[in-house]
């Protein structure tokens, strides 16, 4: 055992150790960048918005430091490096760091932050009043107790708390261990193969339903603002139901099928299984005035966002921000300030508006264009069938995946690029923003590797599957996610207008 424990040690120091050759690296990608001599095709507040973005992504790619961390890096270079480089309206002057402080703070006052912002509330109150665990048992004890029944059980409470926890983390954290409960009821450790299926399914099931759901992962968010940005359109959340949810809702049967093929479990039926929910439901007490305040107030919330822009003119910020200044209220809500601010990651909200700001430099500053140029222009994109550049890009996107833990990263730094080439493409504008969206459905992917996805990673640390046990249902996922990609391309998104 301690040999055990110092080869963790020493493994643990060799990680540690790294990070500051990582820094380093960065560091020497942005300078090599910013010094490259500029050949006119590009602004020179473009290559540095690149040099920045080089820097950012070895810096997420490698977790060298903590999100926020880096999120104030880079804000602290766009205001140096682009606020020191000759203007893009006229050379002959420095843009000023001014200039430059409003595009790296630009994130922040986007709306998409916002909802983020009040989505972690809302996934906070979820928490506190222990609403989502109550749900997930509701719908556990309704299945039954055989293992094909489990597998279902676990997607279909992911289905479920996709609408009403904004959260993939949230989500996955609340199922999980309600999972690794019922095999222990049989006897069974986490080791074993059965928790190794109802814990991969929740989790994957938890990223298939992030793309069916606008609000249910923040990076669908980073997307939606800059498509607001550059083409000045809203997605409303029936409208993104309507693209996404019949992909989802095919991938979650794909899903199932799946994993009761990969892995067989020690058992076909949990006796006791139904009576550890059971233990579990009494433990939780009957609802509370709390819990019956948040599902009113969630229904009310779902009924708002899916008819966004058809009852009424609020949209999906705004119905989301009055409904979390209600749980707020003291007598009448359901948590008070300091138990929602508690549980929230505020450097999630800081990399998310970072993001954004990063993103809307590249555009503003032709840096998008000109590396969208520079990775496909060469493909001859513009004159191939729009099937064909989506598949090309679909591949690309899914491969670049493999770099990234945070999703929201991933679309900070593609989401741009994917619309500089949007925008070069010969297709109406509303194709456009259908092959960017379609892009988002990609990023949501995170199939793969437990590293691909925060939820993974909070699955993996259960100990209950290996990355190979991951990477086995990960595949036919991504292979499958890849081809429904082009059948609904050639089919359903065209049918209804997307491309």
């Amino acid at each position: 055992m301690a040999t055990v424990t110092e080869k963790g040690t020493n493994t643990s120091r060799q990680k540690r150790n790294l990070k500051p050759l990582w820094i380093a690296l960065a560091f020497a990608a942005l300078i090599i960048i910013v010094l490259i001599p500029n050949s006119g095709d590009l602004p020179v507040v473009g290559q540095r918005a690149l040099a920045i973005l080089a820097f950012a992504v070895i810096l997420w790619v490698t977790e060298a430091v903590s999100y926020p961390v880096s999120s104030a890096m880079i804000l602290a270079l766009i205001a140096v490096l682009l606020g020191l480089a000759p203007s893009m309206e006229d050379p002959s002057v420095q843009m000023g760091t001014s200039n430059a402080l409003k595009l790296a703070l630009g994130g922040f006052s986007n709306s998409a932050v916002a909802l983020v912002g009040v989505a972690l509330f809302l996934a906070a109150a979820m928490q506190i009043t222990n609403l989502h665990k109550r749900i997930a048992l509701w719908i556990l004890s309704m299945v039954g107790t055989k293992t094909n029944a489990l597998v279902f059980g676990a997607i279909l409470v992911a289905i479920a708390l996709a609408f009403v926890v904004p959260s993939a983390t949230a989500r996955a954290g609340a199922v999980v261990p309600i999972l690794l409960g019922i095999v222990a009821a049989f006897g069974l450790t986490k080791e074993s193969k059965l928790a190794a299926l109802l814990v991969i399914t929740a989790t994957q099931a938890v990223s298939i339903w992030n793309i069916g759901i606008k609000t249910a992962a923040a990076q669908n968010l980073v997307a939606l603002g800059f498509i607001k940005s550059e083409f000045g359109v809203d997605i409303t959340w029936s409208e993104w139901f309507m693209y996404a949810a019949p992909f989802s809702a095919i991938m979650s049967v794909v899903l199932f099928f799946v994993m009761i093929k990969l892995i067989k479990p020690e058992t076909d039926n949990i006796a006791s299984g139904k009576d550890v929910i059971r233990q579990q439901l009494v433990e939780l007490g009957p609802l509370k005035r709390k819990e019956i305040t948040l599902i009113i107030t969630t229904l009310v919330l779902l009924f708002f966002w899916s008819t966004e822009g058809k009852l009424h003119p609020f949209d999906t910020t705004t119905i989301t921000i009055v409904a979390i200044a209600f749980l707020l209220t003291p007598k009448v809500g359901v948590f008070n300030w300091q138990e929602a601010s508690s549980r929230i990651d505020w450097g999630t909200l800081i990399v998310f508006a970072v993001g954004i700001s990063l993103g809307s430099t590249l555009l503003n500053t032709k840096g998008a264009a000109w590396l969208s140029d520079t990775i496909f222009g060469s493909l001859g994109l513009d004159t191939m069938p729009i099937l064909a550049t989506i598949a090309l890009v679909t591949v690309f996107n899914i491969i670049i995946h493999l770099g990234f833990a945070s999703a929201t990263s991933l679309a900070s730094a593609l989401i741009p690029v994917f619309i500089a080439l949007a925008m070069s493409l010969p297709m109406p504008v509303e194709n456009q923003i259908g092959f960017v969206i379609i892009q988002q459905f990609v990023i949501c992917f995170g199939f793969l590797l437990p590293v691909s996805a925060p939820q993974n990673m909070l699955a993996y640390g259960t100990g209950t599957f290996t990355t190979k046990d991951f990477l086995k249902s990960g595949l036919p996922l991504t292979i499958f996610g890849f081809i429904l990609i082009l059948i609904f391309s050639a089919t359903y998104w065209k049918w209804i207008g997307l491309l």
